[in-house]
């Protein structure tokens, strides 16, 4: 299982540059940024968005939104499945992450899905 990735700087970057409207200045620091966080969301391609303002905002973009979709969708997943687990519904339960799973891209999101899933097989 992959660590648990740190998405503060993207997330900072995102906020600045997309909320905030500060200029998105490409430097060696924010593409190698981008760049990493492009393969931690599962976006291929991410070397050619970096060759003009516009790929670069869509990619920067992108990325946010798989990082805050994701979350949103397994958290409130993850909620279910335990209101399911405390009811004794352990299908549902189980149905919550399938669906999780059927969606999401981010690896790391799909990981703990199946972290989610494979703990209650045998129940």
């Amino acid at each position: 299982m992959h660590t648990r990735p740190n998405w503060d700087e993207i997330r900072d970057l995102s906020r600045r540059v997309l909320r905030e409207g500060a200029p998105l200045v490409l430097t060696e620091e924010v593409r190698a940024l981008l760049l990493r966080t492009a393969q931690e969301v599962a976006i291929s391609g991410a070397e050619v968005a970096l060759c003009n303002d516009t790929s670069t905002l869509a990619l920067l973009r992108e990325c946010a939104r798989r990082i805050t979709e994701g979350s949103n969708r397994l958290m409130d997943a993850v909620h279910r499945m335990y209101r399911y687990q405390d009811a004794g519904d352990f299908e549902r339960a189980r149905q919550e992450m399938r669906d999780v799973l059927a969606v999401e891209v981010v690896p790391y999101y799909r990981e703990t899905a199946q972290g989610q899933l494979d703990d209650m097989a045998d129940d």
